[in-house]
């Protein structure tokens, strides 16, 4: 078979005869082939079919629907494992990036063509593609048509292809159209599209329930590997006090222990005692705050009903250890969202802090301000303070950076301040340098009538 020549694109002829076309995708193009098809099919309509296609086994099933229904079909271009008839187009160089479906019969005519527009490859957006994969990822400009005029262009420009071909002879010229299967076509286009569209919403579906899985999947098992890090430290956290408590007992066994050492290993005891206390009550804690299903509704709280009552019980402390503790809050403060119970132990577990932390002689100082939609709280000490390095971690689970006399806490009591102020709206934040002493603000959300904070 002598190689064709090509003196026109069936798409170019096309498109003078007024045919308008329309960008669409290789799937919806697919689409528009197969409805095509789908009339030849179903109204058994006694058709030659001229076919120019994409490569792919995802086109071979158009061709295998064909060949079951025993049409003529003559295909352009590298040959499908069904097809019956297959035209070279070893010269056609223009037809490389045009594709069609010509559907001839005396009561029916119809064309379905496309044509794949040259753009550059960029090396980032079609990275190594070969001409099939191109051909499954670029827009196609198309065009579907029963217009006489039109297909007879296109008819003229295909006898121009194959001129000089055996299959020559099977081409026709344009019978009348009957209206009835054109409606029957447009009625399959309408209901491909639907079918397209329920598809890649179901997909969509599908693809955003998938995501959101995922994230809860990760978000799962990021909770899981916390909370065994939480297990592991918990239980060096408690082995501690239990080692102590298990020396100074075996230590208090001794016939020959003298008073003052006996006094020591009971003060060893009550330390460790003290320790392993307040670690179980500061995990007890956690645990509730982490049970998130319940959340309770905040309340209008002011500071000046709550934080001196914490400061008077802490006053006693304070004045053992030689200890200025004072406070100032207004009472024209507005009332901030939050629990009693929760501000209270916010109070509480910085202004332990700030006592355990300061030396004879020193300042802890409680202060209060409106900002903006918050009220700022500021507990502050005059005590060692802390190094800039360990700025960044002083919320962790058990970490301590400040050096006490006082051994007894566990760790978890800056942890707890700033889980209740996620749960209630507010932030903490802490300024500090090592011998400066620490200052701890704490942010609460104005609590306002039409929800728990402004």
């Amino acid at each position: 078979m002598n190689p064709l020549r090509l003196d026109a694109s069936l798409y170019e002829l096309a498109t003078t005869a007024e045919a308008v076309p329309l960008q669409v995708s290789p799937t919806i193009f697919k689409s528009m082939v197969a409805t095509l098809i789908d009339v030849v099919i179903d109204r058994q309509i006694n058709a030659t079919l001229w076919l120019k296609l994409p490569r792919g086994e995802a086109w071979y099933s158009e061709f295998d629907r064909l060949t079951a229904s025993a049409q003529s079909v003559y295909v352009l271009g590298d040959k499908p494992p069904t097809a019956k008839s297959i035209v070279s187009l070893d010269g056609a160089v223009r037809l490389r990036r045009e594709y069609f479906l010509l559907v001839q019969s005396p009561q029916f005519t119809a064309l379905v063509l496309a044509h794949r527009l040259r753009v550059s490859r960029s090396p980032s957006e079609f990275p190594d593609s070969s001409e099939e994969e191109l051909e499954r990822k670029q827009s196609l400009m198309a065009i579907a048509t029963c217009d006489r005029a039109v297909i007879d262009r296109v008819v003229g420009g295909l006898a121009q292809v194959i001129a000089g071909t055996e299959a020559q002879a099977a081409l026709q010229t344009t019978g009348e159209i009957d209206l009835a299967l054109v409606s029957a076509w447009l009625a399959k286009q309408i209901q491909r599209q639907a079918e397209i569209w329920h598809s890649s919403t179901s997909s969509r579906r599908q693809a955003e329930t998938a995501m959101q899985l995922r994230q809860e999947n990760t978000a799962m098992l990021e909770s899981l590997r916390h909370k065994d890090e939480f297990l592991k430290t918990l239980g060096q956290e408690l082995r501690t006090p239990l080692t102590t408590m298990k020396t100074a007992l075996s230590l208090l066994g001794s016939p020959t222990l003298k008073p003052p050492q006996r006094q020591r290993y009971m003060d060893m005891l009550t330390q460790a005692i003290d320790r392993q206390s307040s670690l179980i009550t500061s995990v007890l804690d956690l645990v509730q705050l982490e049970d998130t299903r319940n959340q309770p509704s905040l309340q209008p709280l002011r500071l000046a009903d709550v934080v001196p009552g914490v400061v008077s019980t802490y006053q006693p402390l304070a004045q053992e250890k030689g200890v200025m503790l004072a406070y100032t809050i207004s009472e024209e403060l507005p009332p901030v969202a939050c629990l009693n119970p929760w501000l209270r132990q916010i109070v509480i577990n910085l202004l332990h802090n700030g006592i355990k932390f300061t030396s004879a002689g020193g300042q802890v100082w409680v202060k209060a301000r409106q900002q903006d939609d918050f009220v700022e709280l500021e507990i502050s000490d005059t005590g060692v303070g802390i190094a800039s390095s360990d700025l960044h971690r002083i919320f962790d689970r058990f970490y301590s950076v400040r050096q006490s006399s006082d051994d007894s806490g566990a760790g978890l009591g800056l942890s707890i301040v700033q889980q209740l102020l996620d749960r209630c709206g507010g932030s903490i934040s802490v300024k500090s340098k090592p011998a400066e002493g620490a200052a701890f603000r704490v942010l609460l959300p104005i609590h306002s009538a039409s929800g728990h904070s402004s």
